[in-house]
């Protein structure tokens, strides 16, 4: 690639992703404050135009034409609008308890409990239930509300648990909307958003785990994640022994560690051959900030056909496993803000097809070809020995998720670790596609009955499927054979 000397060793792709990125920051910005000056009437008025324009070439939904009954729709429209966890927990009957945990380097993070069944609220907040603890922590972009906004309390994971007998934690990383906030600097500085995976691993991961057993006096507790929270569990379980003592299972939801890369040949090759390049283009802070505005202004079939058209064409995903009511409740809820340096993390584990530190080295493209060689022989990432994980490890993925290789995942990971096959899911089916009250929620309970405390204070007959009569997952595909590892 030409070089321009004014620039320094900046390729001519990064220099084009250079001025992309400010323009396309520059827009982001402005619309941002357009949008916070304008009055809501004006908003609005650009929401009706959405709407009607979807209306112009999808047709008015009338009778038996429309996909989705009318009270689920009604609901969905409620769930879409639900402000917090807690008005979602609310819709479904639940009380809720919030806690903030403060990481040893100065992070507020904000966890949501769920310690009493349907219609009941404890009489003393804060304190021990003396049930079996179990732990959810979301993916990449989200927060605690992917695991509550279902338009039926059936399919949604703590609400079931919860049912079953469980003392339900779910968790959020730092920068996301309930944990934006440090004591040492501001959101609105870069130093904030100065985080990656390494951070979760070191701090997030294993404070609110050790805050969480603090509360309840529980010695363990299970832990569930998906996706990336898969790989900050992975992660944090590798470089803290002791953290093993206090995870009695860890059962990995789509699990992420080191993916093969996006199914968009174009942005998977640009990414991989210069990770910070993200850095030009969305800068240093938060990335994608701009989706809560789109999703002000948008009609929500056009803002959920717009997330249906970027996860087909980045993972080739095609969603048909999610009802759309439930798109159009969920989506909604599905991006919450994430600092661009933990993204540039997993381009540097695709790049490298290794679950790696994060390298804070300068990126190859930017080293002459001559020397790049004796660059690669002499540099090597620090990796996470997953290898030293003792917990119990159940893996359920699914067999048209392309962000998950089994075969390296098993690799990787302790010979003791059992991987379950669900078939024709992708990955965000495993939180909220249709059948995951059979497929998925008796899996995760089998597990649990298997591996947590007290297992005899569990409420079996809440959950619908076969696990067998001593909880154990099966360590089988659908096809039947063997994958554990």
């Amino acid at each position: 690639m030409p070089h321009f000397p004014l620039i320094g060793r900046i390729s001519g792709r990064e220099y084009s992703a250079l001025v992309f990125g400010f323009f396309f920051i520059l827009f982001e910005t402005l619309l941002r404050l357009v949008i916070f000056f304008l009055p809501k009437p004006i908003i609005l008025w650009f929401y009706d135009r959405s709407r009607l324009v979807f209306h112009h070439f999808a047709g008015q939904p009338k009778g038996k034409k429309t996909k989705c009954k009318p009270k689920e729709l009604v609901f969905a429209e409620s769930i879409l609008k639900a402000p917090d966890f807690g008005e979602l927990c609310r819709m479904h009957a639940y009380t809720h308890e919030e806690h903030v945990v403060m990481t040893k380097d100065g992070y507020l993070l904000g966890l949501h409990r769920l310690p009493s069944k349907k219609g009941h609220r404890k009489s003393n907040p804060g304190t021990s239930t003396g049930r079996p603890v179990v732990y959810l922590h979301h993916g990449l972009l989200m927060n605690s509300e992917v695991w509550v906004c279902l338009t039926d309390a059936e399919r949604s994971l703590p609400f079931v648990l919860v049912e079953a007998g469980f003392d339900v934690w779910l968790g959020n990383n730092r920068g996301n909307k309930y944990s934006k906030k440090s004591i040492h600097s501001s959101p609105n500085r870069t130093a904030f958003w100065d985080f990656s995976i390494d951070d979760f691993a070191w701090h997030d991961i294993p404070d609110s785990i050790q805050y969480i057993l603090d509360t309840t006096k529980a010695p363990s507790l299970s832990y569930v994640g998906f996706s990336q929270g898969t790989a900050q569990a992975f992660a944090a379980l590798s470089i803290h022994p002791q953290l093993n003592e206090k995870v009695n299972v860890f059962i990995a939801l789509a699990p992420a560690m080191s993916p093969a890369g996006l199914a968009a040949p174009i942005v998977d090759g640009l990414m991989k051959s210069s990770p910070t390049l993200l850095f030009l283009i969305f800068g240093r802070k938060s990335i994608l900030s701009s989706a809560s505005t789109w999703q002000q202004i948008l009609y929500p079939p056009i803002f959920t056909k717009v997330i249906d058209t970027s996860l087909s064409f980045l993972f080739d995903w095609n969603s048909n496993n999610i009802s759309p009511a439930q798109k159009l409740a969920a989506y909604g809820h599905l991006y919450s803000t994430a600092s661009v340096k933990s993204v540039v993390h997993w381009f540097q584990i695709m790049r490298n097809a290794t679950f790696q530190m994060y390298d804070d080295s300068l990126s190859l493209s930017s080293i002459s070809p001559i020397r790049s060689s004796s660059y690669n022989s002499s540099h090597h990432p620090v990796r996470f020995p997953t290898r030293n994980i003792v917990t119990p490890i159940v893996l359920l993925w699914g067999d048209h998720d392309s962000l998950v290789d089994i075969s390296v995942l098993l690799n990787a990971l302790p010979d003791h670790t059992v991987a379950k096959r669900l078939h024709n899911y992708e990955h965000v089916d495993i939180l909220w596609g249709k059948d995951v009250h059979k497929d998925v929620i008796p899996e995760v309970f089998a597990a649990l009955a298997r591996h947590c405390r007290n297992p005899d204070m569990i409420s079996r007959h809440q959950i619908n499927g076969n696990p067998d009569t001593d909880g154990n997952i099966s360590a089988t595909d659908s096809a039947g054979g063997s994958i554990s590892a």
